[in-house]
């Protein structure tokens, strides 16, 4: 055989270190791979990808048509109008000191998640269970993660002790700790006293806190505070389009900074000039009718609110009565079903896992959801998390509406508007019985 040559040969494979090995992201597979069962013809309950069932506001898409041409580069940290309306948004809401200056806008809030974990040296301290994108980010860039494990009995959420434990033994480190409330994947949120005690902890070791607030808006009781009151020198305020406006597809994400990190804001700016240039103009336009809210963007999130806690409190219920133990949400649209006292009933069955836990009962019964190893919990651990979004928000809404907003969301109407997530919880619990 004539051996090929030097111009002939296939280039070697050379991967980044960092990045062997990576998989796609759970939450993005999960989706596609649902997708593709369904056009096989097979029955799927898509309770795997964290997307709005809700449509974007009317007014804010009105905006969109009117901009339609706007076709223009716009300044790498966003539109002037934008940055204002959210700053605005921010003070409004959260009474935090801020201005136009302290944004930066981007295509998503997970662009500005990896340009942070870029441009700022220090460990990322994530508590688990998390977001599946937080680590494997930051292992991209080469970034030290350290994971601090909470638990149930303290509803999954970051304890005060366990960051000043953490922090004690090297206490100068750069750390960015992430939190992210109410949670993507429990559902749980902070008390504005469990806020205030974290405030006192990340002062006292000078820690940035990248607060992931973009579910604040899906607070069930519109109750949402956020750390940047308790530490405004010090906290990143994540927020975007995608959850509390319905407008994952747009692409649009916010950072607000505090005065004292503008620097951290120029360094990511001039790292997204030679990345991405800027966001899209026609949605940056329509973002400022979202930011700058009014009564018809409050009565689209009221409705929301009430839907999603009449139906995560549904499926918390269902899942208790099945052994299935559940805390009920607080926010959002996720919860963390935990099978552990189920696991000798599973084990006989030969799941020992997460991801085999959640692999059978898709291929058993077609609900798709997440293991728990995907959050960051260790693999041995039978949690999972579903994300209850399988419905018609339009429908919701419009029936809510149409009543004056005097509906009682019982199970009958449960069960006739949000029929694919009643279905695979009642499937969930009938399999675990079997």
């Amino acid at each position: 055989m004539t051996e090929a040559s030097p111009s002939q040969r296939a280039p070697s494979v050379q991967i980044n270190l960092n990045i062997r090995g990576l998989k796609p992201s759970p939450t993005v597979a999960i989706n596609e791979r649902s997708n593709e069962m369904l056009a096989q013809g097979r029955e799927v309950f898509k309770l795997g990808l964290g997307q709005s069932p809700f449509p974007v506001p009317e007014p804010v898409v009105a905006e969109l048509r009117a901009n339609a041409h706007q076709k223009d580069y716009l300044p790498v940290k966003g539109l002037r109008a934008l940055r204002e309306a959210v700053a605005d948004y921010h003070r409004r809401l959260h009474g935090v000191a801020t201005t136009g200056d302290d944004v930066l806008i981007a295509p998503g809030s997970k662009e500005l998640m990896f340009l942070l974990m870029l441009v700022y040296y220090g460990d990322v301290v994530i508590p688990t269970p998390a977001w599946v994108s937080y680590a494997p980010q930051a292992r991209i860039i080469g970034r030290n993660v350290e994971f601090l494990h909470t638990n149930a009995a303290d509803r999954w959420l970051l304890t005060p002790d366990q960051l000043e434990q953490h922090c004690a033994d090297d206490p100068e480190r750069p750390r960015v700790v992430v939190l992210n409330y109410p949670s993507n994947p429990t559902g749980a949120t902070y008390t504005p006293e469990q806020l205030e005690q974290l405030a006192e902890v990340a002062r006292r070791h000078q820690l940035v806190i990248l607060s992931d607030e973009i579910y604040g808006e899906l607070h069930h009781k519109g109750q949402h505070v956020s750390i940047a009151r308790f530490y405004p020198n010090g906290t990143i305020l994540s927020s975007g389009l995608s959850k509390w406006c319905g407008a994952g597809g747009w692409r649009l994400g916010t950072f607000t900074f505090p005065r004292q990190l503008r620097w951290l804001l120029d360094a990511m700016a001039a790292v997204a000039s030679e990345t991405y240039t800027s966001t899209s103009a026609p949605i940056q336009h329509a973002a400022v009718r979202a930011f700058r809210g009014g009564p018809e963007i409050e009565r689209y999130l009221w409705r929301a609110r009430k839907v999603l806690a009449a139906l995560g409190n549904w499926c918390a219920e269902k899942l208790n009565a099945a052994g299935i133990t559940t805390l009920p949400p607080e926010g959002g649209f996720y919860l963390l079903p935990d099978f552990e006292s189920l696991r000798p009933r599973l084990n006989a069955r030969g799941i020992r896992t997460s991801a085999q836990l959640s692999e059978m009962l898709l291929q058993e019964t077609g609900v798709a959801i997440l293991p728990g190893s995907a959050f960051g919990r260790i693999p041995s651990e039978l949690t999972a998390r579903m994300a209850y979004v399988d419905f018609d928000g339009s429908r919701c809404i419009s029936a809510l509406e149409q009543a004056n907003d005097d509906l009682v969301l019982d199970d009958t109407f449960l069960d006739s508007y949000c029929p694919n997530v009643t279905r695979a919880v009642t499937r969930m619990c009938q399999w675990v019985a079997t």
